[in-house]
């Protein structure tokens, strides 16, 4: 890890940029991938297939005989696991429901916001190097929860042409009916423009690869919703040296292992602290399966001395991490000024992995800095408001020299007509 001792503000926005940044040749071949699944549709999902992992595609969508196969496959022990952790994300999210909201504004005039689920949406579940079964927790309860009519989950097969048995499982508990042996760029695009086997959807949720990203980012300027940008995990903990060195490393080491462009960050009171930690960090990277892609991203990873509380305060905000750990003698005081994190774990005993499985919070959050602008996926990702609004015949008059007037005002006559031909036909 990279160290700073004390940097001037001005250092800050150069502190606070992620390793990762638009690869003009990912973004070609996605582009490349996007025409031909816009034009070619199932023809090529399995040419690319072909192409990427080397495996023929001979069912694109997985059976009922293979999820009966992974669900025999999975034990008690991770039955359990998904059993509880769906409880604790179902309780959480449930008290989320939206409510419809009609207010009179005026005499004669009602505003009705409504919400109502997406009709058609679909989930991307990350294989590669670790199959997440934990985020299809995270997609698939808000979206049952919301009664969105249709989802279906796109996730890569292994080498063996079989789905993750914990991921398939754990679709099947959250009652997803529809599974596609579907990974990378390809997927988000099938599920994008539609194929002949794969449903169109209206918005797509969930992490991924630097492919997946860029061609949610690409599909989201003309031709479907994503649920935010995101980009490779983050976590930032933040410390006054009053909680042991090996909790701090341990969080920065949860981070880590997802991959190589991985971010973690240390803001911490004084270098005595950075140095106990660098010692944890060595000792217990030495024991994990993961180790090569931890170093990987330790080497892009930063330590930021700030003796000054206020100061680790303002840079835990103009970084905006994903996660945002608050490992402080008061963390609740601290956590009151934190105006941008995509979640925030409070005070020593709360890891990262926490949220990332069982507490009951979403997992799905904005990375980059996105923080500042976008929310985590919650239960209103699967709600647009629609607004409807009545007037009286009383309601229109009261309201129309107001109209009129701002609608002329505009050079706008129709919209003024609109009003006027109402009230001349009394």
């Amino acid at each position: 890890m990279e160290s700073y001792l004390n940097p001037p503000r001005e250092q800050w926005p150069a502190l606070c940029r992620r390793p990762s940044s638009v690869n003009p040749t990912v973004r070609a071949r996605v582009e490349a991938i996007l025409k031909r699944v816009r034009e070619q549709g199932d023809e090529a999902l399995r040419a690319l297939s072909l192409e990427i992992d080397g495996r023929p595609l001979e069912a694109i969508e997985v059976g009922a005989e293979e999820i009966r196969e992974a669900q025999a496959r999975v034990g008690e022990p991770v039955k359990r696991a998904v059993a509880q952790a769906e409880a604790n994300i179902r309780a959480f999210h449930e008290a989320q429901r939206p409510q419809e909201i009609s207010v009179q504004t005026a005499p004669g005039v009602r505003c009705i916001q409504r919400p109502v689920p997406i009709a058609r949406v679909g989930l991307y579940i990350p294989g590669g190097t670790a199959p997440l079964f934990s985020t299809v927790l995270m997609l698939a309860v808000p979206a049952a929860i919301a009664q969105c009519p249709e989802v279906v989950l796109c996730t890569p097969a292994g080498k063996d042409g079989k789905v993750n048995a914990e991921v398939l499982y754990t679709a099947a508990y959250c009652g997803v009916k529809r599974i596609f042996k579907l990974g990378g760029a390809q997927a988000v695009a099938a599920m994008a423009y539609g194929t002949q086997t794969v449903p169109q959807v209206d918005k797509i949720f969930g992490p991924g690869n630097q492919y997946v990203t860029t061609a949610k980012q690409l599909l989201s300027a003309d031709t479907v919703a994503i649920d935010m940008p995101a980009g490779p995990s983050e976590v930032m903990v933040v410390t006054d040296g009053s909680v042991p060195a090996s909790f701090l490393a341990a969080d920065l080491l949860s981070q880590a292992e997802h991959g190589a462009d991985s971010q973690v960050m240390l803001v911490c009171t004084d270098t005595q602290t950075e140095g106990r930690v660098r010692e944890e960090l060595e000792r217990q990277t030495a024991a994990l399966p993961r180790a090569d892609y931890v170093r990987q991203a330790l080497d892009k990873s930063r330590c930021i001395v700030l003796p000054d509380a206020e100061d680790r305060i303002a840079f835990a905000n103009a970084y905006a991490p994903e996660h945002l750990i608050l490992s402080v003698q008061d963390p609740w005081q601290l956590a009151a000024r934190i105006t941008a994190a995509g979640s925030v774990f409070v005070g020593a005993w709360t890891p990262e992995s926490a949220g990332d499985y069982a507490s009951g919070t979403n997992h799905t959050l904005p990375t980059c800095g996105w923080a500042r602008s976008f929310s985590g996926v919650n239960l209103d990702s699967f709600y647009r408001k629609m607004t409807l609004q009545e007037l009286s015949p009383e309601g229109l008059r009261a309201l129309s020299e107001t109209i009129v007037t701002m609608a002329e005002a505009e050079g706008l006559q129709a919209h003024a007509n609109a009003v006027k031909i109402r009230l001349n036909d009394e």
